[in-house]
């Protein structure tokens, strides 16, 4: 019988070139652990600072640490399910964790009103960016809850200047 040798896989050299906002991609799989929002605003700083966002930090991470902690409150798993873009200007956060949504009114309208008032901060922090926020039913496979937030970078970047916007 003749030996077959495994293929040797392809090498690829690293790309040098240096993060920019277009092409910040991450997605994070995290405990549903109360140290993971702390855990998610500090990858975020990072990957903000290296893709040249640091006029987004504030919002961003306000509202990382929103989506993040509802998430870890609502989930039935261990983990939950963290991801940021940044396309057309605008800073996409969603959080995915696997409570299911009701097929029983009263329950779902009970459960919705009790995740909303959960991202009451999260809605504030939206509003004063221009940005939007929401949530629903998670269209993966393994169903769920899925939580964005939008901040487009112009008005993210002036978050926290007196300009009468916010709750």
């Amino acid at each position: 019988m003749p030996i077959s040798r495994c293929p040797v896989a392809p090498t690829f050299a690293a790309d040098p070139t240096a993060p920019v906002p277009e092409t910040l991609s991450y997605s994070f799989t995290l405990p549903a652990a109360l140290a993971s929002p702390a855990l998610a605003r500090a990858a975020t700083r990072e990957i903000l600072r290296a893709h040249n966002l640091q006029d987004m930090l504030d919002p961003a991470l306000q509202a990382v640490g929103e989506l993040t902690a509802t998430a870890a409150q609502f989930t039935e798993s261990p983990t939950f399910y963290l991801s940021l873009r940044y396309r057309s200007s605008t800073l996409r956060l969603i959080a995915y964790d696997s409570h299911p949504r009701h097929t029983q009114p009263h329950l779902a309208t009970a459960c919705d009103t009790r995740r909303r008032a959960a991202l009451r901060v999260l809605a504030c922090v939206c509003r004063a960016c221009d940005g939007t926020w929401g949530f629903g039913e998670a269209r993966e496979p393994g169903g769920g809850t899925r939580m964005w937030a939008t901040l487009p970078r112009a008005s993210a970047a002036s978050y926290g200047r007196p300009i009468g916007r916010g709750c």
